[in-house]
């Protein structure tokens, strides 16, 4: 029986569980859905940055269209939204408030409303633009019909894979510093 993976086979379908340590890896790199992911997110990341610079990241962008669409919110509902541990929405949050961008007013139980200050509205309304043009770079190599399959394809997986809000879910999502 052949142990390696044949490109482009799915996954599973009378494949070896295991494999001795001493043996490489049968699936190639670029087979490998996790490095896709984290090369997809560089690559997001990348276009982000080109399009609007450095002094906002895609995570503040988030916390900022969030705060927008949801004002009032408190931080850990906010974390929920954006899909962040609490302890680096709390991070970001404080940044983003030093840059005048948000208020975070304490409520009782130590809890925080969020709400955008006019000065963050402003840095919101200043990226949406960007946002459409980021978006048609990042798709355009795709057709319309690719476009809409790979999105419906990707939301379907977050999905299914997002251990945001379940009870077993003790593991940190933070994606480093923000």
């Amino acid at each position: 029986m052949n142990q390696s993976i044949q490109r482009g086979q799915p996954l599973g379908q009378n494949q070896p569980m295991t494999q001795p340590a001493d043996t490489p890896p049968s699936i190639e790199l670029y087979d490998e859905p996790g490095h896709l992911i984290r090369r997809a997110q560089q690559i997001a990341v990348s276009k982000f940055h080109e399009v609007h610079g450095r002094h906002v990241t895609p995570i503040q962008y988030a916390i900022l269209r969030t705060l927008h669409e949801t004002p009032g919110i408190d931080q850990v509902t906010l974390a929920q939204m954006v899909a962040l541990d609490t302890s680096t929405a709390a991070d970001i949050a404080a940044r983003l408030e030093t840059k005048g961008w948000i208020l975070r007013e304490v409520l009782p139980r130590r809890q925080r409303r969020l709400s955008l200050t006019p000065a963050g509205e402003a840095v919101l309304l200043a990226l949406r633009p960007g946002v459409d043009v980021m978006f048609r770079n990042m798709m355009n190599s795709l057709d319309a019909a690719e476009q809409q399959e790979f999105m419906r394809l990707l939301r379907k997986f977050v999905h299914l894979n997002d251990q945001q809000g379940k009870p077993d879910a003790g593991i940190t999502r933070a994606a480093g510093k923000a």
